[in-house]
């Protein structure tokens, strides 16, 4: 069975708060992050929205000379570490630190550095190149600096895995913990992506919501107007701790990480399975890895990104995982807030159903207007937060490449 493994800190970079209780209070208020983009001049461009973190300063952790030799991706990720381990309230200079590590997901890494350093190198010649390009765009400068930064020398390394990346990182640390090769894990996701390369690309790929005359009515979960998703950007980290060892320093303990499964649909590379059957294996999984039967599980996060098919296949999946319990569900879309954080939405998405099982509070799905035929027999928790009595909750991370997620957390008992 091998130890048990608690969720101690949270850490948040999101464009609708940093830190824990900012995002806490704007989930249940019902607040979307998506504007007008500001990153970059979006002239000629289709799209003009995107979810931004407006409001970062990286002055408040890093000097000028660091701040210049960190990507946004990686600032994100040492950021939401600094206030996990604030608020884990764990002692670092008390605790082994080979038995330390940290593991970062993130979809697409430096990008930001990537296009900079094009346009130099066409414009000014191969000599003006940054030193520094290599160790800024690399996506495991992420993990990297955060145990450059603690001094932590276990694990160490990151996951690619698209949007399921936050939540592979999550699962392949709670693993090293279970299994004793370290006592404390710093996992989750970052991201920042909200660029002209990116934002044309998945525009052209059809992928992302022209609603720019309406920002924040854009991201629509299971909403019948959908249209596509949201870009957006931050950074979601926990710690993960074994649970005696958190008990004995009086850790506050959020919820117990009970279990996850992992699949692929071997379909194609960005389409669903048009049954759900990846999505069907992970749950089915998870809740046999968590010893839990369907009607145990209360709330589930969906990866839901408004997507006209994405969302419509990941409802029928949970209908055929649940059955008779799906009606049962609260199910909602955290994305309808966030957008999507491509990379970090796992490592975010995980920490809120932490705050979920702490709470007993349930975020709503905002922008819910009109029901989709397609996507029925579910409570959606439209447009208000609920108050709600939770045991277990299941977290839901779906990526490009067929890879999926599934998470379970739940209270200590």
């Amino acid at each position: 069975m091998g130890r048990r493994v608690v969720v101690t800190g949270i850490g948040a970079i999101t464009p609708i708060g940093q830190e824990k209780d900012q995002l806490w209070t704007s989930l249940c208020n019902g607040k979307s992050g998506i504007s007008n983009i500001t990153a970059f001049d979006t002239t000629g461009q289709d799209v003009l929205i995107a979810g931004e973190v407006s409001d970062f300063e990286p002055s408040r952790w890093f000097d000028k000379k660091e701040e210049r030799r960190l990507d946004r991706f990686t600032q994100f990720a040492v950021a939401s570490a600094s206030l996990a381990i604030e608020d884990s309230g764990i002692n670092l200079d008390k605790i082994d630190r080979y038995k330390a590590g940290v593991i970062i997901g993130t979809g697409i890494g430096g990008i930001i550095e990537i296009e900079a350093q094009h346009k130099i190198l066409l414009e000014r010649g191969p000599s003006r190149v940054s030193p520094f390009m290599i160790t800024k765009l690399m996506a495991n400068a992420a993990p990297g600096c955060i145990a450059i930064k603690f001094g932590l020398h276990a694990a160490n390394f990151s996951v690619i895995t698209a949007c399921a990346s936050g939540a592979h990182a999550i699962v392949e640390a709670f693993r090293i913990v279970q299994r004793g090769e370290a006592d404390v894990m710093i996992a989750g996701g970052t991201e920042a992506t909200v660029t002209p390369l990116c934002v044309s690309a998945f525009n052209n790929m059809k992928a992302l919501s022209t609603r720019n005359d309406e920002p924040q009515k854009a991201s629509r979960p299971f909403d019948r107007d959908r249209n596509g998703f949201v870009i957006s950007e931050g950074s979601g980290i926990i710690i993960l701790e074994e649970m005696d060892n958190a008990k004995k320093r009086g850790a506050n303990i959020y919820a117990e990480m009970l279990g996850f499964a992992m699949s692929d649909d071997a379909h194609h590379i960005t389409a669903p399975h048009p049954e759900g059957e990846g999505a069907c294996i992970a749950m089915k999984n998870a809740l046999r890895d968590s010893k839990l039967n369907p009607e145990q599980i209360s709330y589930i996060n969906a990866h839901a990104t408004s997507t006209p098919l994405g969302d419509e296949v990941e409802v029928d999946a949970i209908k055929r995982v649940f059955d008779s319990h799906a009606r049962n569900l609260s199910v909602s879309s955290t994305k309808s807030m966030l957008g999507h954080q491509l990379g970090a939405s796992g490592g975010v998405e995980t920490l809120i159903c932490a705050l979920i099982v702490d709470k007993n509070v349930v975020p709503p799905t905002i922008n819910y207007e009109t029901p989709d035929p397609k996507c029925n027999g579910v409570d959606f928790l439209p447009n208000e937060a609920r108050e709600k009595k939770i045991e277990n909750v299941m977290s839901n991370s779906f990526g490009f490449g067929g890879h999926n997620v599934s998470i379970v957390l739940g209270k200590v008992r």
